[in-house]
Order: structure tokens, then C-alpha cells, then sequence
């Protein structure tokens, strides 16, 4: 498989007062089409730095990130943003769901600023709640439902608008072992049947036996490969 995301001697660091804290390290790395792959590490190891970097809600300090063979570290706040809209689905720990909107229209959200129509917002909403097996619950608000189903409704929503990349953080977090096993097996399913990139952080090593490939960061360093 060809590299997705290819990285090189990619570095971040933040100014906080004087001093310049290094987060990133000379990280390089390729993330093939189609892969499924876990980011591990302890708090502070840059693991979510680097999930930012990739999905493009921050940009590098120094060398570069290229999704698709379009070099990212290079766009500007607005072209990055357009980008981020068209190629990235983000699922957060947090579903950031809205509570006065249905399951069906929480799941069109990223579809409002583009040229769709009502109509085919309303069958893409509904294509990918199917997918996440909620489309009996596509009328429901998010209060009142297990935190499973709306983690299903934040992956669907990120799904909706039929994303390059994936990017996970933490999405198993504060769910019970079964409503995690479900959510895992879900991505499985959109990693394996759909094609879709996945790049995940995850504290938990069962979650991370999900995915095809394991990579573990320390101090900003990638101390083993994806095998």
C-alpha cells in the first residue's frame, strides 16, 4: 500500500513565557492508504500533538506533513481549515454533540456550509447513521442516550462527509468495556470494509489490539515502529 501521510523530521514545540518546550522530535513516519493505526504513549509524549499535526489542527514548528501528496504544513489558517473540512473526520473523547438537535441533524452538521442540498444532506446523514446502526434512532436527541450510541452519532457525523483520514482521540475513553468493544468494532468495520485511514490515540492497550499497526511515542520520539 502507498503512504497516505508521510511525514519528515517533523518538530513542535511551544513558547510558554521564555521558554521554547519541545513536544515533537524529529519525527518521520508513513501512514499507508488504508491502515489502522494506534498511537500509544504516556501523558506528555506528543501522541496527541502529533494526532493535531495530522488531521491539521496545528501546524508543525519545523519539517513537514504531506496527506494525499498535498503538503499541509504549508496552508495558511484559512486553506488549512478548508482542508480539514473536506479530508479529516474527527471522533474526540468528547462528542461535542448538540443537545437541542436530533441524531439525524447532529450527523448533517458539517455538511450545512457545503454545496449540498437539503435533500442530500438528509440521505448522507442517513447513509451514515446506518452504518453506525442508529438509523432507528435518527429522530432522538443525545440526552437520554448510553454513551456508546452517541459516540456512534459523533462517528457518524465525522464520517458523513466521506473523510481521506480518520483521526481518534481517546475514543473509547469514558465508555464501559462492552460500549468500548462496540465502538472498536465499528472502526474495524469502516477501517476494513470501507477503506478508511484510521490514526488513533489510545491509553488502552486492549483498544489499541483493534488496530493493524501500534506505534508508541516517548518524550516526543517514536521509540518503536508500526510493525
Amino acid at each position: 500500500m502507498s503512504a497516505l501521510i508521510e511525514i519528515r523530521d517533523v518538530n513542535k514545540a511551544y513558547v510558554r513565557g521564555r521558554q521554547s518546550v519541545e513536544v515533537l522530535h524529529n519525527v518521520t513516519l508513513d501512514i499507508a492508504q488504508g491502515d489502522f493505526l494506534a498511537l500509544m504513549g504516556p501523558s506528555g509524549s506528543g501522541k496527541t500533538t502529533l494526532l493535531n499535526l495530522i488531521g491539521g489542527l496545528d501546524s508543525p514548528t519545523g519539517g513537514s506533513i504531506a496527506v494525499g501528496g498535498k503538503r499541509i504544513d504549508t496552508l495558511g489558517g484559512t486553506a488549512l481549515a478548508k482542508w480539514r473540512s473536506e479530508n479529516v473526520g474527527f471522533i474526540f473523547q468528547f462528542y461535542n454533540l448538540l443537545p437541542m438537535l436530533t441524531a439525524q441533524k447532529n450527523v448533517e452538521v458539517p455538511l450545512i456550509l457545503t454545496k449540498l442540498s437539503a435533500a442530500e444532506r438528509r440521505r448522507n446523514a442517513s447513509i451514515a447513521l446506518t452504518l453506525v446502526n442508529l438509523a432507528d434512532r435518527a429522530s432522538h436527541k443525545p440526552n437520554g442516550r448510553s454513551g456508546g450510541q452517541q459516540r456512534r452519532v459523533a462517528i457518524a457525523r465525522a464520517i458523513v462527509s466521506d473523510p481521506t483520514v480518520l483521526v481518534c482521540d481517546e475514543p473509547t475513553g469514558d465508555l464501559d468495556r462492552q460500549s468500548a468493544e462496540e465502538v472498536l468494532r465499528l472502526l474495524q468495520v469502516l477501517n476494513r470494509e470501507h477503506g478508511k485511514t484510521i490514526v488513533m490515540v489510545t491509553h488502552d492497550p486492549k483498544a489499541a489490539e483493534h488496530a493493524t499497526h501500534t506505534l508508541h511515542l516517548e518524550k516526543g520520539t517514536l521509540v518503536e515502529a508500526a510493525a
